[in-house]
């Protein structure tokens, strides 16, 4: 995975929206904070193939840990990280306490979320391994990676779903959206 490290860590430094993103949230001293799903992902894919950074880029998801749960606490980091940005990032940085999400992920998406103890504990339930890749910038400008399930998936670009949990409701709507703008994905039925 060292290798893959390498490159992953190249792709991220040479993508400007993802960098200045990362920038911006570790200024603003989260805890337990990453980046992760589709603005590395999606990097990754967009260097592979060719294509301009940021190209199918919806929004760069922000995870971050409080014990804080309630919407307030999470209202207030969500405004102030905002505050960091102008437009047209400002309206595509997701930022979600990951110890929050129990709290809202049955109701929305019909399927159990237990409450995780740390933010790179929620990648192990993400819906395809090539998803569950998450990024920091520390303040030594060191990146941390966070992939529980390594990064061969997502440079081979392979979409598969987990295997340690139920196939999501939305599998295939994902993967129809992803294959429209990735045609070169190589997609695995699970189960």
């Amino acid at each position: 995975m060292t290798d893959l490290k390498a490159r992953l860590e190249a792709i991220v430094r040479a993508d400007p929206d993802l960098m200045t993103v990362l920038e911006g949230v570790r200024a603003e001293g989260l805890n337990d904070w990453l980046i992760f799903s589709g603005a590395v992902y999606q990097s990754v894919w967009n260097h592979l193939t060719g294509r301009p950074t940021g190209h199918g880029v919806k929004d760069f998801d922000v995870g971050y840990f409080d014990d804080d749960y309630s919407w307030n606490a999470e209202d207030a980091v969500i405004r102030r990280v905002a505050a960091r940005f102008d437009e047209p990032l400002k309206s595509r940085v997701e930022v979600r306490n990951q110890r929050r999400v129990s709290e809202w992920f049955p109701q929305k998406f019909g399927q159990p979320w237990p409450p995780v103890a740390e933010t790179a504990e929620a990648l192990e339930r993400f819906v395809a391994p090539a998803f569950a890749v998450g990024v920091r910038l520390e303040a030594d400008d060191r990146l941390t990676v966070a992939a529980p399930f390594g990064l061969d998936d997502m440079f081979a670009m392979v979409l598969r779903p987990n295997p340690t949990r139920p196939i999501a409701a939305d599998w295939d709507r994902v993967v129809d959206k992803l294959v429209a703008r990735w045609p070169e994905l190589k997609v695995e039925k699970g189960g």
